[in-house]
Protein backbone atom coordinates (compact mmCIF):
# COMPACT_ATOMS: atom_id res chain seq x y z
CA UNK A 1 0.00 0.00 0.00
CA UNK A 2 3.16 2.41 0.60
CA UNK A 3 4.45 1.56 -2.52
CA UNK A 4 1.24 2.96 -4.26
CA UNK A 5 1.08 5.99 -2.06
CA UNK A 6 4.77 6.70 -3.19
CA UNK A 7 3.77 6.31 -7.01
CA UNK A 8 0.80 8.38 -6.44
CA UNK A 9 2.66 11.26 -4.93
CA UNK A 10 5.13 11.29 -7.20
CA UNK A 11 2.28 11.28 -9.96
CA UNK A 12 1.00 14.68 -8.43
CA UNK A 13 4.95 16.21 -7.97
CA UNK A 14 5.19 15.00 -11.78
CA UNK A 15 1.84 17.23 -12.55
CA UNK A 16 2.74 20.13 -10.16
CA UNK A 17 5.99 20.24 -11.96
CA UNK A 18 4.24 20.20 -15.38
CA UNK A 19 1.89 22.83 -14.66
CA UNK A 20 4.29 24.91 -13.09
CA UNK A 21 6.63 25.23 -15.89
CA UNK A 22 3.85 24.96 -19.23
CA UNK A 23 2.69 28.34 -17.09
CA UNK A 24 6.07 29.83 -16.53
CA UNK A 25 6.49 29.14 -21.02
CA UNK A 26 3.11 30.62 -21.41
CA UNK A 27 4.06 33.70 -19.65
CA UNK A 28 7.04 33.39 -21.71
CA UNK A 29 5.13 33.14 -24.94
CA UNK A 30 2.73 36.18 -23.97
CA UNK A 31 6.10 38.34 -23.37
CA UNK A 32 7.64 36.96 -27.27
CA UNK A 33 3.91 38.07 -28.57
CA UNK A 34 4.48 41.39 -27.06
CA UNK A 35 7.81 41.96 -28.75
CA UNK A 36 6.59 40.56 -32.66
CA UNK A 37 3.60 42.97 -31.98
CA UNK A 38 5.81 45.91 -30.99
CA UNK A 39 8.68 45.32 -33.41
CA UNK A 40 7.02 43.64 -36.04
CA UNK A 41 3.33 44.44 -36.06
CA UNK A 42 2.76 43.30 -39.83
CA UNK A 43 4.21 40.08 -38.89
CA UNK A 44 1.62 39.91 -35.72
CA UNK A 45 -1.25 40.72 -38.12
CA UNK A 46 -0.28 37.92 -41.19
CA UNK A 47 0.09 35.52 -38.22
CA UNK A 48 -3.11 36.30 -37.09
CA UNK A 49 -4.86 36.15 -40.79
CA UNK A 50 -3.65 32.63 -40.77
CA UNK A 51 -5.77 31.21 -37.76
CA UNK A 52 -8.19 28.75 -38.59
CA UNK A 53 -6.75 29.24 -42.45
CA UNK A 54 -5.96 25.09 -42.95
CA UNK A 55 -7.50 22.26 -40.85
CA UNK A 56 -3.59 21.21 -39.47
CA UNK A 57 -3.39 25.29 -38.32
CA UNK A 58 -6.52 25.57 -37.15
CA UNK A 59 -6.83 22.41 -34.75
CA UNK A 60 -2.99 22.55 -34.04
CA UNK A 61 -3.93 25.78 -32.89
CA UNK A 62 -7.17 25.04 -30.72
CA UNK A 63 -4.97 21.88 -29.39
CA UNK A 64 -1.72 24.30 -28.40
CA UNK A 65 -3.76 26.42 -26.47
CA UNK A 66 -5.24 23.56 -24.53
CA UNK A 67 -1.76 23.14 -23.24
CA UNK A 68 -1.28 25.94 -20.90
CA UNK A 69 -5.12 26.10 -20.01
CA UNK A 70 -4.55 22.78 -18.00
CA UNK A 71 -1.20 24.06 -16.77
CA UNK A 72 -2.81 27.50 -15.35
CA UNK A 73 -5.89 25.05 -13.68
CA UNK A 74 -3.12 22.57 -12.66
CA UNK A 75 -1.06 25.35 -11.33
CA UNK A 76 -3.92 27.90 -9.48
CA UNK A 77 -3.77 26.28 -6.04
CA UNK A 78 0.45 26.96 -6.10
CA UNK A 79 -0.03 30.24 -7.86
CA UNK A 80 -0.54 34.34 -5.85
CA UNK A 81 -4.16 34.04 -7.89
CA UNK A 82 -5.43 31.02 -7.63
CA UNK A 83 -9.16 32.53 -8.69
CA UNK A 84 -7.66 34.21 -11.43
CA UNK A 85 -5.92 31.62 -12.04
CA UNK A 86 -8.97 28.80 -12.69
CA UNK A 87 -11.21 31.29 -14.03
CA UNK A 88 -8.46 32.30 -17.06
CA UNK A 89 -7.60 28.34 -17.67
CA UNK A 90 -11.53 26.89 -17.49
CA UNK A 91 -12.01 30.01 -19.77
CA UNK A 92 -9.30 28.63 -22.10
CA UNK A 93 -9.80 25.42 -21.77
CA UNK A 94 -13.97 25.67 -22.39
CA UNK A 95 -13.74 28.15 -25.53
CA UNK A 96 -10.98 25.73 -26.54
CA UNK A 97 -12.99 23.00 -26.79
CA UNK A 98 -16.07 24.63 -27.97
CA UNK A 99 -14.00 25.53 -30.98
CA UNK A 100 -13.32 22.30 -31.94
CA UNK A 101 -16.82 22.10 -33.23
CA UNK A 102 -17.03 25.31 -34.82
CA UNK A 103 -16.69 25.15 -38.46
CA UNK A 104 -13.21 26.10 -39.18
CA UNK A 105 -14.09 28.43 -42.35
CA UNK A 106 -15.97 30.51 -39.45
CA UNK A 107 -12.75 30.93 -37.54
CA UNK A 108 -11.07 31.98 -40.46
CA UNK A 109 -13.51 34.50 -41.06
CA UNK A 110 -12.99 35.94 -37.62
CA UNK A 111 -9.61 35.80 -37.68
CA UNK A 112 -9.73 37.83 -41.01
CA UNK A 113 -12.15 40.31 -39.70
CA UNK A 114 -10.10 40.61 -36.41
CA UNK A 115 -6.67 40.84 -38.94
CA UNK A 116 -8.70 43.90 -40.82
CA UNK A 117 -10.12 45.93 -37.62
CA UNK A 118 -6.33 45.73 -35.35
CA UNK A 119 -3.98 47.47 -38.00
CA UNK A 120 -0.30 47.45 -37.05
CA UNK A 121 -0.60 50.41 -35.25
CA UNK A 122 -3.42 48.92 -32.71
CA UNK A 123 -0.78 45.37 -32.33
CA UNK A 124 2.29 48.04 -31.37
CA UNK A 125 -0.64 49.64 -28.84
CA UNK A 126 -1.74 46.57 -27.38
CA UNK A 127 1.68 45.23 -26.81
CA UNK A 128 2.36 46.79 -23.59
CA UNK A 129 -0.45 44.21 -22.28
CA UNK A 130 1.01 40.95 -23.84
CA UNK A 131 4.09 41.90 -22.01
CA UNK A 132 2.32 42.96 -18.73
CA UNK A 133 -0.17 39.55 -18.63
CA UNK A 134 3.38 37.29 -19.41
CA UNK A 135 5.51 39.24 -16.94
CA UNK A 136 2.45 38.70 -14.40
CA UNK A 137 1.68 34.97 -15.19
CA UNK A 138 5.38 34.26 -14.82
CA UNK A 139 5.62 36.57 -11.15
CA UNK A 140 2.14 34.50 -9.90
CA UNK A 141 4.07 31.00 -10.25
CA UNK A 142 7.90 31.57 -9.02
Amino acid sequence: MLIHRTKYEQAGKMINIFAHWTTIVFGLFFIGVGFLMLIEPKKANEILRKAGSTNFINYAEITFRIIPALGLILSADNSKYPDIFKIFGWFMLCTSLVLYFVPRQLHHKFSLKAADILKPLYFQLISPFAFIIGTLLIYSII
